[in-house]
């Protein structure tokens, strides 16, 4: 009875929380379809803010941006995180190797206000002796990428952590270069944690406001610091919308890797078999 109680215990309150995560995301899509202006007043079924976004040039040049910061931040945060794990796990000793781990982990403690602001500080001096980068998607990319990279070392890190080292080994043994062996054999066996370091990093700098408010200039305004301006002065039943719609984007884009990245593993595990076999 007691087991039978404290299953059911922690069933409830695990259902608790993820009505609490979700209830909000799901109220926002369905009154994205409302035909009324008023706030959690619901009216009837209707398209018409969906409709309404063609014509929103703002939000529109917003996602268009936002996306293309994002896809470069996903990029370049996997590159430079893969190299950073690659050093922190494979070369335990090396000077300056404090200083670098803490230059890595640094953003993940730091509070996005202070980055935002020294960044800031630091590309407006650049700017005044060189004349770049002005303001807006180079500078936000910077800044994300410095936010993701530390993401992406930690998540690519703990996968290079629980490799298979005697691969790498064997393949050195069999006459392959250092770089072969990064590419041919360890970067195959790390794919999976590429790929969820790149959604990672992705979703981060999609949805990021604190760094893009201080790293954007005049006429570079992200989604997020388009939907923060308007919900200062009222929820725009537009804005449900371009949510629903960022939702819907992300959300397949979790399932197509989920579903990719449980295929690889089963057929990892096929080919580990028959190996074994052999």
């Amino acid at each position: 009875m007691t087991q039978f109680l404290h299953r059911w215990f922690g069933r409830g309150w695990l259902s608790l929380g993820y009505l609490f995560l979700y209830i909000p995301i799901v109220v926002l899509v369905v009154f994205s379809f409302n035909s009324s202006r008023q706030d959690m007043v619901w009216s009837g079924f209707s398209l018409q803010w969906y409709a309404a976004l063609a014509s929103d040039t703002e939000i529109i040049s917003g996602f268009g941006l936002s996306l293309r910061i994002a896809l470069l931040t996903a990029c370049g945060s996997v590159i430079l995180g893969t190299f950073a794990a690659f050093v922190l796990d494979r070369y335990q000793r090396f000077k300056g190797r404090t200083l670098f781990t803490g230059m890595v982990s640094a953003p993940l403690v730091m509070p996005e206000v202070i980055i935002g602001l020294s960044l800031l500080l630091m590309l407006v001096s650049v700017q005044k002796m060189f004349g770049f980068p002005e303001r807006g998607l180079v500078t936000i990319w910077l800044g994300h990428t410095l936010l993701g990279m530390a993401y992406a070392t930690v998540v690519v890190q703990s996968r290079l952590q629980e490799m298979n080292k005697s691969l790498e080994e064997a393949a050195m043994d069999l006459g392959c270069r250092p770089f072969q062996v990064f590419f041919l054999v360890t970067l195959p066996n790390i794919k999976q944690a590429l790929g969820s370091a790149w959604l990672l990093t992705f979703t981060l700098s999609l949805d990021d406001v604190v760094l893009s408010a201080f790293l954007s200039g005049p006429g570079s305004s992200t989604m997020p610091i388009v939907i923060f301006s308007r919900a200062r002065l009222g929820l725009d039943p537009r804005v449900n919308a371009v949510a629903a719609l960022t939702i819907l984007v992300v959300s397949i884009g979790v399932i197509a890797s989920s579903l990719y990245i449980a295929r690889a593993e089963r057929l990892r595990s096929k080919q580990l078999a028959a190996a074994a076999k052999g």
